[in-house]
């Protein structure tokens, strides 16, 4: 079997992957995942080293020295090759955790809250461009609404397109696509005792990570209420196969606004030691984007809804 084939047999979904993230970032965390295995590390072990390298980077990016930055970028690249490899690891080894899950997703919000942090420390000396007022609290304050406001919704509602593309195309089995409801009940279903106390903490932060997540998706809802009322889980193969041929066209545009693309940015803003220009994008940019294409979705949708409704009629 060639490389590419092996690391297509440890990915989820492989319409979700694009070539650039299947060859420059699942590949090297697949070559990553088989030492590991065959050292016997635990995927939770590379989750960690995964956490501590890319927090590490932010302090690289502090520094004004571009040899410097670049070791940051080198750290972040290594750290997401980890990320990768953690969970490649653990579908080869069978060893899939709750704390490997919520560990994982915990992660990348490490990495870029210390990368935003040094950036402000870094950042708010200098001057605003075309002005001689120092950014001072206001790089602050755009940074928070970059990362709090734009980068985590723009991330969180990439991941869901991802999940309910899985969901549809492979089977509720191979998708994380989570109701808030059933996570809610689950989560008082479990008592405040020794052994039950932190998945219940875990599944109350999830649950409100999923209601923001839906919020952003009504005729999402309406669409698989309608399925679930009409099919159960049978729902037709014709129909499975319209949406994901419509959804499949939005999953470069969920690569761009989780990891690599924003990277890439970010990379050629410090590089060019103009780095107020990444916050600034994401607010822009990828903001227009995220809004794009959840137009995009819920129209399609929308479209399916309308016609499962006019055949009834």
């Amino acid at each position: 079997m060639k490389l590419i084939d092996k690391v297509r047999s440890t990915l989820k979904c492989q319409e979700t992957e694009g070539p650039f993230e299947l060859y420059v970032t699942r590949t090297p965390g697949y070559l990553w995942a088989r030492l590991f295995a065959r050292l016997g590390v635990h995927p939770i072990v590379v989750t960690l080293a995964s956490i501590v390298i890319g927090g590490a980077s932010g302090w690289f990016f502090y520094q004004r020295d571009l040899g410097m930055n670049v070791i940051g970028m080198l750290l972040l690249i290594w750290a997401n090759w980890y990320d990768c490899a953690d969970g490649q690891l653990a579908r080869m080894t069978h060893k899939c955790t709750l704390i490997g899950r919520i560990l994982d997703g915990f992660g990348g919000d490490v990495w870029f809250f210390s990368i935003y942090v040094f950036l402000c420390l870094r950042m708010q000396s200098d001057t605003i461009p075309f002005t001689d007022v120092a950014w001072g609290p206001w790089i602050w304050l755009l940074c928070s609404w970059a990362g709090f406001r734009c980068h985590a919704r723009q991330c969180s509602i990439s991941d869901y397109y991802r999940n309910i593309h899985m969901y549809y195309r492979l089977g509720r089995d191979r998708a994380e696509l989570d109701s808030s409801d059933k996570v809610l009940a689950e989560m008082r279903a479990l008592r405040w005792n020794s052994s039950e106390w932190f998945h219940k903490l875990y599944l109350f932060f999830y649950a409100r990570y999923t209601q923001g997540q839906e919020a952003q998706v009504k005729h999402f809802h309406e669409m698989k209420s309608l399925l679930a009322e009409r099919y159960g889980d049978d729902i037709p193969a014709n129909l499975r196969e319209e949406f994901c041929r419509q959804s499949r066209t939005l999953m470069p545009l969920t690569n761009i606004l989780t990891f690599d693309t924003r990277v890439a940015v970010m990379f050629l803003s410090i590089g060019l030691g103009v780095p107020y220009v990444y916050p600034i994008v994401e607010i822009t940019v990828f903001e227009v984007l995220k809004i794009y294409m959840i137009r995009r979705h819920e129209n399609i949708c929308k479209n399916i809804c309308d016609k499962l409704l006019c055949h009834t009629a």
